[in-house]
């Protein structure tokens, strides 16, 4: 539970996962309550722990965004319809999600010194350049505008592993000690699914 290797290894990449997609013949499909474990923007899949005690269920990002979601947050309840296969269950429907228990990433514990409070409003950026070793990047607003600095663990904080040049994303940002910096960040989309910010 929780191994997931990429897309290909339990065919998450087939018509299963695609909008509107449905279950195979011959595959199981349950309807199942449960809590959002984990989910990654970047990598594009997460886990839901179900409520019966099953093991996790894979969610991919497909099955949300058929369901007019962007992502999913720690914490958020769920109620889809999954498909039991032999690797495993994974979600395909999302029939409903409550986000009045999710946490929303601004209040998960800061594991570093790198903080800074959110001055601006969420402005469209892409990624510069990110390097995950050296654990910081930068975002860009476009010419004429400074550089957002962006810690690793900023990315980590709102759902994010990574960041690949040229993605876009939204951004909120302060001064800090690096100067810019990224404050809060979520996927350039619809905001569906996110949970409302504390401030």
């Amino acid at each position: 539970m929780g191994d997931y290797k990429g897309p290909s290894s339990t065919g998450v990449d087939g018509t299963t996962t695609g909008e509107g997609a449905g279950p195979e013949d011959g595959v199981e499909v349950l309807e199942i309550a449960g809590t959002i474990k984990w989910f990654d923007v970047s990598k594009g899949y997460g886990f839901i722990v179900p409520d019966d005690g099953h093991q996790d269920v894979l969610l991919h990002v497909t099955c949300l965004r058929a369901g007019g979601y962007q992502t999913a947050y720690e914490g958020a309840r769920v109620h889809c319809q999954v498909l039991k296969r032999p690797k495993g269950m994974q979600a395909f429907h999302i029939l409903s999600m409550d986000e009045s228990t999710a946490i929303h990433p601004s209040l998960l514990p800061q594991r570093t010194h790198v903080q800074v409070v959110a001055e601006s409003d969420w402005e469209r950026a892409s990624v510069k350049w990110f390097n995950r070793v050296r654990g910081f990047g930068f975002l860009t607003r476009g010419d004429g505008t400074p550089d957002i600095f962006c810690h690793m663990e900023t990315l980590r904080r709102f759902g994010f592993t990574e960041l690949r040049p040229g993605q876009t994303l939204m951004v909120r940002w302060g001064y800090g000690s690096k100067g810019v910096m990224a404050a809060e960040l979520r996927p350039d989309g619809p905001t569906q699914g996110v949970p409302p910010s504390p401030h």
